[in-house]
């Protein structure tokens, strides 16, 4: 089992900047990969970011240039560092471990999600 606890969401003005931290409860080289996700008002959870255990990501188009997701594997700790907020990105956001085993058996653990909130 994996517990992922998120913190740094919060109220920015557009063109701010927040950074959010996810720690996991176990070595983070257990973990395949992880994942930030949000989830607005009335829409589904898009998927924002991805990082490897090696420290490989991608990201959505919408967030490209401006979003950067980094790792510290001494602290079991995924970031996602979030500049030039825009209004639009305001959405409760969740962190997403990955884990596969041997027989590949996938198994998805989720932060508490964080409230991010860009006033215009």
């Amino acid at each position: 089992q994996v517990q992922l606890v998120e913190s740094g969401g919060g109220l920015v003005q557009a063109g701010g900047s927040l950074r959010l931290s996810c720690a996991a409860s176990r070595n983070i080289f257990s973990i395949n990969s992880m994942g930030w996700y949000r989830q607005a008002p009335g829409k589904q959870r898009e998927l924002v970011a991805v990082i490897s255990s090696g420290g490989s990501t991608n990201y959505a188009d919408s967030v490209k240039g401006r979003f950067a997701a980094s790792g510290d594997n001494a602290k079991n700790t995924v970031y996602l560092q979030m500049n030039s907020l825009k209004p639009e990105d305001t959405a409760v956001y969740y962190c997403n471990a990955r884990q596969v085993l041997a027989d590949n058996t996938v198994y998805n653990y989720w932060g508490q999600g964080t409230q991010v909130t860009v006033s215009s």
